[in-house]
């Protein structure tokens, strides 16, 4: 288990161009400086050109540590491509991505139907031939794709793509959704920043954290305040700051999440995902992951899939004491952060007498604790139990749903038909013992979030707030 709490967190550029001549009089420079700007690792995107084939972007990649590259044919150059006298640009990438480990993406390849420089038809041909080498190499997929939302999404749905990026993403809600329902990322670049890109910015406080990558696009789309500036894998803070605003989060959320993501995607995680956390932190909250058990299987929990959250991974191998934990919280809690939450991939009343001992302790020196919970600690343990979190500050109850039928469709629970009146006890009887009781709602596809509102607020007399689908914490 992981026994430190981040307190920086370094960005991942997934998306740059740093073979483009602009940077050929400081790029050594520009890369030497990417760490203490801030930013971890660069995907370097190199697109064919019949005069130099792919240029220096193996070069670059094999010369650098951080850097990471991917190889394709730009729409814009799939006409040039088709007539090139040479070997095929198709073979070349084939062959490199092979031979150089650190090729780890197909493309970018796509549509372009704003500048069309080369006929639709010749752009969907090797469109779908980029999708067949990805497929054959098992790598990931970078789609470019302008004007041309329709077709893109077409052909990715009658290919059967489901691993890969749409990359500097500038297309509606719809397509969003449709790529997002095929499984891909959307990466966001500094346009986000620009004051014309209200849609876009919606669009990214819909996409789900887990879904979410962030660029430059360097050294195009320099963002907002660098406007007119070439741009460069550092500013893609902008952008983080951007999308930290817009999610509510810190920046040093959106640079694990997103990094997290892209280190996932581009098969570059290994051990740093599957070293679990104890305490992690989301904005200036500290969570404290101290079991996985849970009371339920909730049919929208993330565990089952990747014991993910925020960019945390939080699969316990064995429960922590209160010894483990208190030396990960470390020293003067109250002054670094500004709650202490009981939440982590399971129900934290489960270990109901570690929530006590040590909730007492931080309370005693001065925190303010929360706890997220799914409100069945009375049936798990028999007893009426909010008298003992007498020490809490906020508690914060699972819902779900308006009544027992709607929650046992979309839990799954062993508590049978007991299960959703022990949740309405709990909330009546936590407002007795508690400052600040609220009641939540995962907004999965089909539940009344009205209906849940009208129960927690008007029945019950709490708050009620609604969460994010596919998004926990």
């Amino acid at each position: 288990m992981d026994t430190k709490v981040d307190t920086k967190e370094l960005l991942f550029d997934s998306h740059a161009h740093l073979d483009d001549p602009r940077f050929d009089e400081d790029r050594d420079g520009v890369i030497a400086g990417l760490n203490a700007a801030g930013v971890g690792r660069v995907l370097t995107v190199g697109c064919w050109k019949a005069e130099e084939g792919f240029g220096i972007v193996p070069e670059l990649v094999n010369k650098y540590d951080n850097l990471y590259g991917a190889l394709g044919v730009h729409p814009h150059d799939a006409l040039a491509a088709t007539e090139f006298k040479g070997r095929d640009p198709m073979e070349i990438i084939r062959e490199l991505a092979l031979k150089e480990k650190k090729i780890v993406a197909i493309g970018e390849t796509g549509l372009d139907y704003h500048y069309k420089h080369s006929p639709p038809e010749i752009q969907k041909e090797f469109f779908r031939r980029h999708i067949a080498l990805a497929r054959e190499l098992n790598l990931p997929l970078i789609v470019h794709s302008r004007e041309a939302n329709a077709d893109t999404i077409s052909i990715l749905k009658e290919e059967g793509v489901s691993d890969g990026i749409l990359h500097c993403f500038s297309g509606d809600m719809e397509m969003a959704n449709e790529a997002l329902k095929l499984g891909f990322y959307l990466s966001f670049s500094g346009v986000v920043t620009f004051t014309n890109a209200s849609e876009l910015r919606e669009i990214v406080s819909k996409t789900p954290l887990d879904k979410m990558l962030i660029e430059t696009d360097c050294p195009y789309l320099t963002p907002v305040p660098r406007r007119g500036k070439r741009n460069e894998p550092a500013f893609v803070s902008y952008t983080a700051e951007k999308i930290a605003e817009i999610k509510g989060l810190t920046v040093e959320d959106v640079a694990r999440i997103t990094a997290l993501n892209a280190a996932g995607l581009l098969g570059l995680d290994g051990e740093e995902k599957r070293s679990a956390r104890i305490a992690y932190k989301i904005r200036n909250s500290l969570y404290l992951n101290i079991t996985n058990r849970c009371t339920n299987h909730c049919t929208f929990c993330a565990k089952f899939k990747s014991y993910t959250v925020k960019g945390h991974y939080l699969r316990l191998f064995e429960e922590p004491d209160l010894l483990e934990v208190l030396k990960v919280i470390g020293p003067d809690p109250q002054e670094r952060f500004d709650e202490i939450v009981f939440c982590g991939y399971g129900e934290p009343l489960i270990r109901i007498d570690l929530v006590k001992e040590l909730g007492l302790k931080l309370k005693k020196m001065g925190c303010k604790i929360r706890i997220d919970t799914d409100g069945l600690a009375n049936l798990v343990h028999g007893r009426n139990v909010l008298p003992e979190l007498h020490f809490v500050d906020t508690i914060s109850v699972s819902l779900n749903a308006p009544d027992s039928t709607e929650y046992q469709k979309i839990i799954t629970t062993p508590l049978g038909d007991a299960a959703y009146p022990a949740i309405l006890f709990f909330l009546r009887e936590a407002k007795k013992h508690i400052a600040k009781v609220v009641a939540t709602a995962v907004s999965v596809p089909g539940v009344d979030m009205e209906g849940c509102r009208v129960v927690a607020e008007d029945e019950i007399g709490v708050p009620f707030r609604v969460r994010e689908y596919n998004q926990v914490g």
